[in-house]
């Protein structure tokens, strides 16, 4: 199982993308991750909850579109390879 979120639109996506992935929580917690797209496209994932993704992620992520995945690992080892989104 798994939760997907997207964004596009005028504001920064990645607090709005946070904001979708702690709602869908429990579609997956096993990790989490977020791609944001502005010049280049910034993917940031983690084994384990929202609040472990957000205690490495930058202060500041520029981009106004982004989509965001939780994961329950059905296949494949909990790790940050097998974390999504994948580049």
């Amino acid at each position: 199982m798994c939760g997907i979120f997207g964004y596009l639109g005028p504001r920064q996506a990645s607090d709005i993308l946070l904001d979708g992935l702690r709602r869908l929580e429990y579609r997956g917690y096993d990790s989490t991750g977020i791609a944001v797209k502005d010049e280049t496209i910034q993917i940031f994932k983690k084994v384990g909850k929202v609040a472990d993704l957000e205690s490495v992620l930058p202060n500041k992520i520029a981009g106004t579109q982004g989509i965001a995945h939780t994961r329950w690992a059905t296949h494949g080892v909990v790790s940050d390879a097998n974390s999504h989104p994948h580049s």
